[in-house]
């Protein structure tokens, strides 16, 4: 075990998203540190597996069904993790889902579940946490998952991206916010990059051809380059326990969204699709 994993040992972690994908990972990576586990999804069935398989493997999970789109959910979430382990050391804020489409064509309904979910869930998910984690007075840690996407820009995937911006702008102030309320709370953003999970095949919108086509485009990128959800969680979860705020999959990647949106910024320049991704889209 790393030395920053070790601040975690004991300790409980509620993850959000940990149905599948880097939220399942982040899971049964905590519970190998020595972690209890309380996993929040919406996806009943898949939460309770996730937990049988942390317990089968000497672990200690408890599966809580949650719709993070609704306050009252994590209200309810954190309840039963206080009510059942007593205290919560670590919040990972992870579920989110995947829109395609273009955006004045996409439904009241699309858009108010993407936002609901991959922002609102951040922010309830913090108003429901932080103020008793806060009051414990001990060392602990929020990490909200955000993308690489956040320091960039992308068509037909405009719910997800704004939101992801959100995320990230959000974690920041909260980390501001923290320092100034003296808080023991190490706030944390993940920036995945590439990584296999199923984001876009449970994704929701548009079946516009454009948009099928650039989500074919994602799912083959991700399957030639993406890394293990698994790889993901190995590389995640240590950033956090350092009390790192800027957590990356892939820190060169990082670098690079970071340098090209300062630079786009910097030189105020227009909204614009790579010469290559714009050629591929006009032709369908």
């Amino acid at each position: 075990m790393s030395d920053s994993l070790s601040t975690l040992q004991g300790g409980v972690a509620v993850i959000t998203g940990s149905g599948s994908g880097i939220g399942a990972a982040l899971a049964h990576r905590a519970a190998a540190a020595g972690m209890k586990v309380v996993l929040a999804d919406i996806a009943v069935e898949r939460i309770e597996q996730v937990a049988a398989d942390i317990q089968a493997a000497g672990g200690t999970a408890l599966a809580v069904p949650t719709d993070v789109s609704a306050a009252e959910s994590l209200d309810a979430l954190a309840d039963a993790a206080w009510d059942t382990f007593g205290g919560v050391t670590l919040l990972v804020n992870n579920a989110g889902i995947e829109t395609l489409g273009f955006a004045w064509e996409l439904s009241t309904e699309t858009w108010d579940r993407a936002l609901g979910v991959n922002i609102n869930g951040v922010v309830h998910g913090v108003r429901a946490f932080a103020p008793r984690m806060i009051a414990a007075g001990r060392p602990a840690f929020i990490a909200n998952t955000s993308s690489v996407g956040g320091l960039g820009i992308m068509p037909v995937q405009t719910p997800y991206i704004m939101a992801k911006h959100a995320v990230l702008a959000f974690s920041e102030c909260l980390r501001m916010e923290m320092d100034l309320k003296k808080a023991p709370i190490s706030v944390s953003v993940i920036l995945p990059g590439p990584v296999r999970t199923r984001i876009f095949e449970d994704s929701q919108g548009s079946a516009d051809p454009v948009s099928q086509y650039h989500q074919q485009v994602m799912e083959d990128m991700l399957a030639a380059n993406g890394i293990s959800s698994e790889q993901a969680a190995e590389r995640i979860l240590p950033q956090i326990a350092a009390g790192d705020f800027w957590v990356s999959t892939d820190k060169e990647m990082t670098r690079q969204y970071a340098a090209a949106r300062a630079q786009t910024l910097l030189d105020l320049q227009p909204p614009a699709l790579a010469p290559e991704l714009a050629a591929s889209l006009l032709k369908v």
